[in-house]
């Protein structure tokens, strides 16, 4: 067992998906949307079915909405689309679009004549980082409709989405995304959201903690040495960074067999990518929190190997989603922070 267990979690018999995102699980879809002047946007993940999941809470300032029925012991069985949004807490709205939107489908829980489409949702904090933040009518309602309308298989990464207006230390967070399929013939991916408190890079380097776990160079292929210093953005821009309010999002995928109870455990192991791409991760300004979603297309074979190789297939992939959402953050006017390739590339 334990030659078996070896042999499913080995990173050389995995392989990133033709896509090499969270949509190459079958039937997965993600949306974007976001807003310019607000620089702030929403990120809805999707599928064709309804699907089981759960989550797992790791920072101290999460902010959610309906997550206490993805509790193995609530009723609620699946849910039909999972919200990540900016704006704090006016966020939070964003999933009352999508779910108003799904109910004019007839998708949802059905209750005698009634249905109800289950939206849990959960937020960054991203309302310092130089936007105008001067509306009055809550914007993130019509992101969350734009996203969920906006749902596909082929998305980029970022500055977009949910992911627009985030920040990463002394750099600029955004969208990643991620697969892999393992020798088993699971497919695994993750979409993140990484805005954190902690860096994504090395101390005084460009080198990302997630180096171990690159695959074909998809965030510049740079090892772990060689650094070069990080630039100290302005005290005056740096002001908005230090009110340390942030978070990262992150939702696993797969198209395994997974119950709640397994869904949550996959979402637990899941954390370790996190801590392993972010220093420090889970603090008490971030508000960390894993989703974990099955489409269940693939019955589970193995349950001891198979469930193992999945956990560590999920927290790889996350450590590289946020990689990838740093490497491919794009520099745009009056941002408070240097992207990653303004910052190392020269990019303008």
């Amino acid at each position: 067992m334990v030659d078996a267990v070896s042999n499913a979690t080995d990173l050389n018999l995995m392989v990133a998906g033709a896509r090499n995102l969270i949509t190459d699980v079958p039937g997965v879809r993600v949306g974007n949307a976001h807003d310019k002047s607000i620089k702030t946007g929403c990120t809805v993940v999707t599928a064709e079915h309804p699907f089981v999941a759960a989550v797992d809470v790791m920072g101290g300032a999460p902010g959610t909405r309906e997550t206490d029925c993805l509790d193995p012991e609530r009723l609620v069985a699946e849910v039909d689309a999972l919200v990540l949004s900016g704006g704090s807490a006016f966020g939070l709205d964003a999933a009352s679009g999508v779910a108003d939107t799904l109910r004019a489908a007839g998708k949802g829980f059905s209750i005698g004549p009634v249905t109800v489409p289950i939206v849990p949702a959960a937020i960054i904090f991203d309302l310092l980082n130089g936007g105008d933040k001067k509306w009055t009518t809550n914007p993130y309602r019509n992101l969350g409709i734009d996203a969920l309308t906006d749902a596909r298989r082929n998305f980029e990464l970022g500055s977009t989405g949910a992911g627009f207006g985030a920040t990463c230390a002394n750099l600029k967070g955004g969208l990643g995304s991620a697969s892999l399929i393992l020798p088993s013939g699971y497919t695994v991916g993750a979409l993140v959201v990484a805005n954190p408190h902690g860096s994504a890079v090395v101390p005084d380097g460009k080198e990302f903690w997630a180096a171990p776990f690159e695959i074909d160079d998809e965030y510049g292929g740079l090892g772990s040495g060689d650094s070069q210093p990080l630039r100290t953005p302005s005290n005056e821009k740096m002001a908005a960074y230090e009110a340390m309010a942030n978070t990262t999002l992150v939702i696993v995928a797969t198209d395994a067999v997974l119950n709640k109870s397994q869904a949550h455990r996959l979402a637990v192991a899941s954390q370790d990518g996190i801590a392993r791409a972010i220093v420090p991760a889970h603090t008490q300004y971030d508000g960390d929190l894993v989703f974990a979603m099955s489409t269940g297309t693939r019955e589970i074979v193995d349950a001891q190997r198979d469930f193992v190789a999945l956990g560590h297939a999920a927290a790889v992939c996350v450590s590289r989603s946020i990689a990838r959402a740093v490497y491919h953050a794009q520099a745009m006017p009056d941002d408070i922070l240097p992207s990653w390739a303004q910052q190392f590339s020269g990019a303008e």
